[in-house]
């Protein structure tokens, strides 16, 4: 029982450690990295902060690891890791690191638990080595992507204005950019230092479209190019633009609703309805005094 207590209570100190140090991170000041090849590489703002704990420990296994995933996995990871930002830094090696980190801990831990016979815990620290270090990817990814889908409509609202004052676009998406912080701001900046270094804008934003999961982000993407194909004034296609994403985002609301009202009937029907049940059955028989020696033939 003392090495299943000692294993249980490291899994436990590791996963507080990892949560102390996300949070750290979010507050740590986000700023675009001096290199502009390592901007335009990367195509994420970075933190100044050299990795954590985590991370130093598991750094020097980052190799194996990475030889363990292959060539094809290793870019899907990248991919995956563009997508949701570099969180706090992240990059591939930082993630071979976690990796070894929370595989071998959940290994050992899990192993501990096999020689004690309890399999369901050890398959839940298997699980939690394996997985762990991806769930704070698909986290982020899924942030990212919310905070880009919020922010993009009133964007576009604001640079209809500055456009239709009489600024170029390039003049006024600086402008408005300068206004706005988060994700969106940090992928329009990036896009904006592409073509300071001659790429063109058509080029800039397509690949600000591969960058983002994002269907509004795509969506914006393509009517900005049709529109400057076929001429249409740059102001009324970002009015369209914003307008039709509000409209999309209402109807997956809509749909967001009617998914969660099946979800709330089978928390009614399993869980109030019974209780209820109980409550109302266990008040009649103590309101109505029956005693049970009585029905079932006993002497009290």
């Amino acid at each position: 029982m003392t090495l299943l207590g000692l294993a249980l209570g490291l899994v436990v100190a590791v996963c507080v450690a990892a949560v102390v140090h996300a949070v750290g991170m979010m507050r740590a000041e986000v700023r675009l990295p001096e290199d502009l090849q390592l901007a335009l590489d990367v195509g994420r703002t970075r933190t100044t902060r050299t990795g954590s704990l985590i991370d130093r420990a598991g750094i020097r296994w980052a190799p194996t690891v990475l030889r363990l995933m292959g060539p094809a996995r290793i870019a899907r990871m990248r991919a995956r890791i563009e997508h949701a930002g570099h969180p706090y830094g992240l990059t591939v090696e930082r993630y071979a690191a976690r990796r070894a980190v929370y595989g071998g801990l959940g290994l050992l831990c899990a192993l501990l638990l096999l020689t004690r016979g309890s399999w369901l815990l050890a398959l839940m620290l298997l699980a939690y080595g394996w997985w762990w270090a991806d769930l704070g990817i698909w986290v982020a990814i899924r942030r990212r992507r919310d905070d880009i889908e919020r922010t993009l409509p009133d964007f576009l609202d604001v640079l209809a204005v500055v456009v239709s004052a009489g600024l170029g676009f390039r003049q006024a998406l600086e402008r408005v950019n300068a206004v706005y912080q988060g994700p969106w701001s940090d992928e329009v900046r990036i896009a904006l230092r592409q073509m300071d270094v001659g790429v063109s804008r058509r080029d800039a934003f397509d690949q600000l479209r591969k960058r983002n999961r994002s269907e509004q982000v795509g969506q914006f993407v393509t009517a900005l190019q049709q529109g400057e194909e076929l001429g249409a004034p740059i102001a009324r296609t970002l009015l369209q633009i914003a307008t039709d994403m509000r409209r999309t985002e209402a109807q997956n609301a809509r749909r967001r609703a009617a998914r969660m009202v099946p979800r709330a009937t089978l928390v009614v029907t399993t869980l109030l309805v019974p209780a209820t049940m109980i409550l109302l059955m266990a008040g009649t028989v103590i309101g109505s005094q029956i005693h049970f020696g009585d029905l079932f033939g006993g002497n009290g």
